[in-house]
């Protein structure tokens, strides 16, 4: 691989941890409705498990409430079960065309949680980027055995993995602490 190659493959690698925590941060509980809070819920419908998104159009349109509309009316108690089954603790009405979920407030110890969990979440994100910067370096000290890169090549290719390295770090931190803020507040 060129030098090129090898960072392009580094910085999607990258970019792709980032995009899973930012999936999974929205999943994370604040206050206040989010689509993102029930969207990647598993639903058994049609003799699979689907996520809920491809299911039903879900909405806010209160800041305490979810409106989840079933592109299939037929799937409306599969979902309504499959909340119901979920570790979120919401009650779904279901009024045989739409659910409505009421999000209840979330308590200081329940917020500490999600805080602990959010940081997790970046700890996972940021282990991964570290196991994508090795891999990249890998594949440096590899072209450099192949004579496709000299030394100096090799090193100053290291030292950019090293910065996109840190530069996805601190989207990892960021994106924790803004959501860090989100539940705090919430």
């Amino acid at each position: 691989m060129t030098e090129d190659e090898i960072l392009l493959t580094v910085e999607e690698k990258m970019e792709k941890a980032i995009s899973v925590l930012k999936e999974n941060l929205a999943g994370i509980r604040t206050g206040r409705a989010n689509p993102g809070l029930v969207e990647s819920i598993k639903v058994e419908a049609y003799g699979t498990s689907v996520p809920l998104k491809q299911l039903a159009a879900v909405g806010a349109p209160e800041p305490q409430q979810l409106v989840i509309r079933p592109y299939d009316p037929g799937t409306l108690k599969d979902i309504e079960k499959a909340i119901r089954a979920s570790d979120l603790g919401f009650n779904p009405q279901n009024d045989g065309r739409v659910i409505r979920v009421n999000i209840p407030p979330l308590s200081m110890e329940v917020r500490k949680k999600m805080v602990a969990r959010i940081r997790e979440l970046c700890e996972e994100a940021k282990i991964a980027i570290r196991n994508i910067r090795r891999e990249g370096n890998k594949l440096a000290d590899q072209a450099e055995k192949d004579k496709l890169l000299s030394e100096d090549d090799c090193e100053r290719l290291k030292e950019r993995i090293q910065e996109l390295t840190k530069e996805y770090e601190e989207k990892a931190n960021e994106l924790a602490k803004n959501r860090e803020k989100d539940v705090l507040e919430g």
